[in-house]
């Protein structure tokens, strides 16, 4: 190859707008994850009137989705690494639009568990597969915003939802709210096409010059594409090593565990009872009617969506372990308000101004914080060589953490009362705040290659982003 075609210089802002235009349309699946998770928050109620649900019959109609996921989650490593990260997107596009359609022509309760576990299929691997192609796309000094570009997409499929779901509530079409999700499936069944490779994933199948090209295509120098061609090159000397390395190597231990804990975290935190159960949340501090408690969801999907921009905009300037300090902060301070004032008699006009303010306050911690810093922490912690299971076991977790969460909330509110299911996150999140301090690294504008070199060479995981 001759020097010319290797130094020539992309334009800084063609690249910029190719990455980020390549990144939100990866992304898209983010929307597709939050159209999934919210969409059942308003459909559920009108369901389980249909069919006289309990409320356990309604916790698995929510759950069966994060064990659909779970199970995905499992094949997703092999299928981002057989047919690359961008093939694994499409799969999971084929997912959300089948498993939509099966829940939209549901005849009972029975076939809408059956489409939602088809929609967890797209859930755990796009769960697994777009953190994991955006680290390796997007440049490392914008990698943190891309990552919470995608938190953005979840955040906003919650948001549309949520007003589609208020739309349809009029009517008591719940039909209607579920078919919404079949949209955007359908459209990115096409988006996925103009998605380029990942430059690691042609790498790791001995096709250097296709790299080549992609890294030139995003990197804004020539130089710059050619450095980091070469940091793959020299990774890839060792092979994938997985479950071997993690029974050999403490450090990937250490890696792998950390990645566990902090889905684990992230889900505990209780963010899925806000998007799952928000209508019934409304319903306990005091907001009978059904337009109240819609309503109340539009703005907690709304709130959501705006709060995410923080993330965005200062993950790479603040850190990882400041914004996750403030979060979690937040966290636990409103979810203990927020039991405290449910801790008592039905509560006054003030009182339910108050706890809903908080229960904002607590949708602005999560959406800054834990929900896209998390994501990118898991995708940046392990090594190459096993990043495939590591990320595997962390995504794994992360569904099946969700699912005890969706399981078991109805019945946390009948056994425990609505203060002390709040005491109980309140909590959660105290230990994860302890977590953060002890043992999770900064990260912030340090490349892969570094924190894994960290990583094998035993520094402390929290130092291993020094």
């Amino acid at each position: 190859m001759h020097l010319d075609n290797t130094l020539h210089t992309v334009p800084f802002y063609k690249t910029k707008i190719q990455v980020i235009w390549i990144c939100l349309l990866a992304a898209l699946t983010g929307l597709l994850f939050g159209l999934d998770l919210g969409v059942i928050s308003g459909a559920l109620p009108l369901i389980a009137k249909e069919y006289h649900l309990i409320d356990s019959q309604q916790e698995w109609i929510v759950s069966s989705m994060m064990v659909g996921a779970a199970v995905a989650t499992l094949c997703s490593g092999f299928l981002a690494y057989r047919f690359g990260r961008k093939y694994a997107l499409l799969i999971a596009a084929s997912f959300f639009f089948t498993g939509a359609m099966i829940c939209f022509f549901a005849s009972g309760p029975e076939m809408l568990i059956i489409g939602r576990l088809i929609l967890g299929g797209g859930l755990g691997v796009t769960t697994y597969a777009t953190p994991l192609y955006l680290s390796e796309v997007t440049p490392k000094n914008i990698r943190g915003a891309m990552i919470s570009a995608y938190q953005l997409m979840i955040s906003l499929g919650i948001l549309i939802v949520f007003l589609t779901n208020t739309a349809f509530s009029y009517s008591g079409n719940w039909r209607g709210m579920l078919l919404v999700v079949a949209v955007p499936s359908f459209i990115f069944l096409f988006g996925v096409i103009f998605l380029p490779r990942s430059p690691r994933w042609l790498m790791m199948h001995n096709r250097e010059e296709d790299a080549r090209k992609v890294l030139l295509n995003l990197r804004s120098t020539a130089e710059e594409a050619e450095i980091e061609l070469i940091e793959i090159r020299e990774q890839l000397k060792i092979k994938q090593q997985g479950w071997f390395l993690f029974k050999q190597n403490k450090h990937f231990r250490h890696s792998v565990t950390l990645g566990i804990v902090l889905q684990i975290m992230q889900q505990f935190s209780g963010i899925n009872v806000m998007t799952y159960y928000a209508p019934r949340i409304f319903r306990e501090i005091g907001f009978s009617s059904t337009a109240d408690q819609m309503w109340g969801t539009v703005i907690v999907g709304l709130v959501m969506t705006v709060s995410t921009f923080i993330a965005i905009g200062f993950v790479d300037r603040w850190g990882r372990k400041p914004m996750l300090y403030i979060g979690f902060a937040t966290m636990v301070i409103t979810m203990a308000i927020v039991g405290t004032l449910l801790n008592g008699n039905a509560l006054s006009l003030l009182g339910k101004t108050v706890t809903v303010t908080m229960l904002l306050l607590y949708i602005v911690g999560y959406a800054m914080s834990a929900g896209p810093v998390i994501w990118l922490l898991c995708a940046e912690i392990q090594p190459l060589k096993g990043r495939e299971f590591g990320i595997t076991c962390s995504t794994f977790t992360c569904h099946i953490a969700g699912m005890i969460v969706s399981l078991t909330f109805l019945s946390l509110l009948s056994t425990l009362g609505g203060a002390h299911t709040f005491y109980l996150y309140a909590l959660l999140n105290t230990l994860s705040f302890v977590v953060v301090y002890l043992f999770v690294p900064e990260t912030k504008n340090i490349s892969l290659e570094h924190i894994e070199k960290n990583l094998m060479e035993g520094k402390k995981l929290r130092n291993i982003g020094r």
